[in-house]
């Protein structure tokens, strides 16, 4: 048994047992990987993936339970790597993050430029997707940390820690009606049409339950999944805009009002997750505290420890965190 054939499987199972997108992925043959495959099945004495002709068709039962070990076996043989890589090369490698845009363009900027400052000769690379593609990058290993708001069941196979809560803001045109309203309420936001996320990013959770809570139907005409765009569409008179208060720029938006929303919606909280099992080189650390205060190594470490998220959730029920 070769690393290399539990390396085959995994990748065949995760490129969903297409040899061939695995191959040019592994810049390797599409017969060297069906032969490697092979070889293990005859080795163990099971098959791993069922066939029709040439054709991977599924994973067998014995397939997923010998799957799932040898992904346990490729990341402690990584963990290995980067235990030996911390103590010859502590202040180089790599830092791949997955995230939503708005936390690569209105959170993160700040946290990025003092990282890169402190660790020059580290290799950072920032991943924009859905909930989905965040959480499968984290979970797959394409990503060391994902940072996200919306659809955390997604992430159970990681470690999610609290790093701040952020609120709304209702964004409008300068001579928009609402701006001479003191205090406004879902009623009267619910008669305009309105700019604000996909379903599914950035906290749109809580602008839906707010609007069943008032009895009304939000009526959205454009959404999109980059809070720039639905200013852009605010601008052109579309409808108003709800999007994440950090989002809003009074000092590049002065065509535009933001309008207060936090006694309209509950305030979301931002997570930084991880794999359980993956050895945080201390660049890493440096990172998530650095986007979060009160997240320094010792807090990491404990919650590190914990079985459950419902445990590492406890760990933090006092912990005020900062608003955005």
């Amino acid at each position: 048994m070769k690393l290399q054939q539990l390396r085959y499987i995994v990748e065949v199972m995760n490129h969903n047992l297409n040899v061939s997108a695995t191959a040019e992925s592994l810049f390797t043959s599409q017969p060297g990987i069906s032969k490697q495959i092979r070889m293990l099945e005859d080795e163990l004495g099971v098959q791993i993936f069922g066939r029709t002709g040439k054709h991977l068709t599924h994973v067998t039962t014995a397939g997923k339970d010998i799957i799932s070990v040898a992904q346990h076996v490729l990341d402690n043989v990584q963990s290995i790597k980067t235990v030996a890589a911390e103590y010859t090369l502590p202040d180089q490698g790599k830092l791949n993050i997955a995230t939503t845009h708005t936390q690569a363009r209105y959170a993160l900027p700040s946290v990025i430029e003092r990282f890169i400052q402190r660790y020059p000769k580290v290799s950072l690379h920032m991943h924009q997707g859905s909930p989905e593609q965040i959480s499968e990058a984290a979970a797959k290993g394409r990503a060391d940390f994902a940072i996200a708001t919306e659809a955390l069941h997604l992430y159970h196979d990681l470690i999610m820690l609290p790093c701040y809560h952020w609120n709304r803001s209702i964004v409008v045109p300068k001579s928009h009606p609402l701006t001479q309203l003191s205090k406004i309420s879902v009623d009267e936001i619910a008669e305009f049409p309105l700019v604000t996320y996909v379903h599914g990013f950035t906290g749109r959770s809580e602008l839906d339950k707010a609007f069943a809570e008032a009895g009304h139907e939000p009526k959205i005409v454009f959404t999109a999944t980059d809070a720039d765009v639905i200013k852009t569409y605010v601008r052109m008179g579309l409808g108003i805009g709800v999007l994440a208060s950090m989002a809003y720029d009074p000092k590049v938006d002065t065509d535009l009002v933001a309008i207060p929303a936090e006694h309209l919606f509950a305030h979301s909280t931002t997570k930084i997750g991880f794999r359980r099992g993956t050895f945080l080189r201390t660049y890493m650390y440096d990172f998530i505290e650095n986007f979060a205060s009160h997240l320094t190594r010792e807090q990491v470490q404990k919650a590190t420890e914990m079985k459950t998220q419902d445990e590492i959730d406890k760990l933090f029920v006092n912990c005020s965190l900062p608003m955005r």
